[in-house]
């Protein structure tokens, strides 16, 4: 019999684009012979699209897009209860309101099994700054950074500054504190370029990160698993533009990924122990990808874990797992399996007092 599988994609999100992209991808590589796929797409606006089950890949983007001329916006509850309930649900949602927990926090409420991160690892993997504070609880090596909110910016633009300037060194890359795939990210070379970085950045998110540069390969690793995580090979990205950018991740195609990376011995060792230290202070499931800068002292620098990586083939996630043995259609059946079993073991929690 087979299972019902809710893909839920989209959503109110800078990164709703990328989302759809992981989905006509995700829907290309499923065995519609083991699962009934039901799409559930959320517009750019938050509200919901339910379509009727696919039974063949989708082969483009329009054919998971539900406008919202031709389908009235669906209850949450209607879809997620009845005859249509899903058997569990694959979120392929990047950013805010659907990577930082919100949905996830949904799925458990309403007690169906979901794939991926849960609502704490979530929203700590979503918030650079927290998942920074986390990172550093473990011992785990980061670049200095410092931190503010837009209130703080607008009310003491100068001290702000100040403090940058005084703290770090330029160059220096200004980010939202809650987004991913490099958008709204801005590397700042000097003192006008730097206030111009923040007011950027501040149109994504309340919340702005400012890193020290640092001179380092870019080094990233994949994560799988529960309790008991594995890693993949290691990936490292050239990228042709200044850095690592939404263009050169999505659009440009000059990003050269090498995989393996051509890192061995005892740096190896440590990048995927760092990753595993990583995915357990966050209490990851499921997936996780781990980025790391690497001097060359051959010093190891964590810089970020994404919760929801980029999901495409042509993804590193995907691309370091199939360069491990694992290849894509794989992935998909492992991830759904992750969530199963973290959700059985969630059915051992009592919640009465007897």
């Amino acid at each position: 019999m087979k299972r019902k599988l809710g893909l839920v994609y989209g959503g109110k999100s800078a990164e709703h684009e990328v989302s759809l992209s992981t989905a006509t991808a995700v829907t290309n590589a499923i065995d519609f012979g083991k699962y009934e796929v039901i799409p559930i797409y959320i517009t750019y606006e938050g509200e919901w699209r339910k379509g009727e089950p696919l039974t063949t890949p989708a082969e483009t983007k329009e054919q998971l897009r539900f406008e919202r001329d031709k389908t009235k916006p669906d209850s949450i509850h209607d879809f997620l209860n009845g005859n249509g309930t899903p058997d569990i649900i694959l979120p392929l949602l990047h950013g805010t309101n659907g990577e930082d927990g919100t949905v996830q926090g949904l799925f458990e409420v309403m007690n169906i099994p979901y794939a991926g991160n849960g609502v704490l690892a979530s929203s700590a993997g979503m918030d650079k700054v927290v998942m920074k504070q986390l990172f550093a609880l473990v011992g785990l090596k980061q670049v200095p950074y410092v931190h503010f909110i837009r209130t703080q910016w607008k009310a003491d633009q100068s001290y702000w500054i100040k403090k940058m300037e005084e703290e770090l060194t330029f160059p220096m890359f200004v980010k939202p504190a809650n987004l991913g795939s490099s958008v709204g990210i801005s590397k700042a070379t000097d003192h006008d370029s730097l206030i111009a970085a923040v007011d950027f950045a501040l149109k994504f998110d309340r919340k702005i990160i400012v890193e020290q540069g640092v001179s380092a390969r870019e080094i990233e690793v994949g994560v799988l698993g529960n309790d008991d995580p594995q890693c993949s090979v290691l990936g490292e990205i050239k990228p042709v533009a200044a850095f690592y950018d939404y263009e050169a991740k999505y659009q440009d195609g000059n990003t050269e990924l090498l995989i393996p990376a051509p890192v061995q011995g005892e740096v190896e060792t440590t990048l995927k122990e760092m990753a595993i230290r990583a995915f357990k202070v966050l209490d990851c499931s499921g997936l996780v990808r781990a980025d790391f800068f690497v001097t060359d002292q051959d010093e190891v620098i964590i810089n970020e874990v994404n919760t929801m990586p980029g999901f495409t083939p042509t993804s590193m996630f995907p691309l370091l797992w199939q360069n491990t043995g694992v290849s894509y259609p794989e992935l998909i059946d492992t991830l759904i399996e992750l969530a199963l079993e973290r959700h059985e073991e969630k059915k051992k929690i009592q919640y009465t007092m007897d």
